[in-house]
């Protein structure tokens, strides 16, 4: 049982990097499938503001819970998780930029653009997040150890 539960904390990291995928192609779909422009803008706000709720929830998540903890047991992966806290900031920045797109109502062609940039870094930020710590989250064990607490609100 124990090596199960180990084995699923890798998986659950791959998991929530796919929910953010889908909640991004769904952000994109508001932008260029809606009818109308007042219609686009409020689904895209909603959609926006989903995505990067869960988003910016999975990575506060990660560096309160996750990161420390990880850290605690294997204090050699500090360069892997200021590498991976740096691509928090970045994507943070990102959000805040495509926020602030969609309350101004800029165009969808500006929003795209927001949202690729997002995508780029966030892909690059999900692969190197899974080649360097999934093996060792598969090696995590312990009592109390909560899928949402590390991982956010989409785990």
């Amino acid at each position: 049982m124990t090596e199960q539960r180990a084995h699923a904390w890798g998986r659950e990291l791959r998991v929530v990097h796919q929910r953010l995928r889908d909640a991004l192609e769904v952000a994109r779909e508001a932008i260029t499938d809606g009818a109308g422009a007042e219609s686009v803008s409020r689904d895209l706000r909603l959609f926006c503001l989903g995505f990067c709720t869960a988003l910016n929830g999975h990575h506060t998540s990660e560096d309160a819970a996750l990161f420390p903890l990880l850290l605690e047991r294997r204090p050699d992966l500090a360069p892997v998780v200021a590498k991976l806290k740096q691509d928090h900031s970045m994507i943070e920045y990102l959000i805040a930029g495509l926020q602030k797109a969609v309350d101004s109502g800029h165009g969808s062609e500006e929003q795209l653009r927001h949202l690729d940039g997002i995508e780029a870094v966030m892909e690059t930020h999900f692969r190197y997040e899974e080649k360097q710590i999934t093996g060792v989250l598969d090696e995590l064990t312990g009592e109390g150890l909560d899928r949402r607490t590390l991982l956010g609100p989409l785990a």
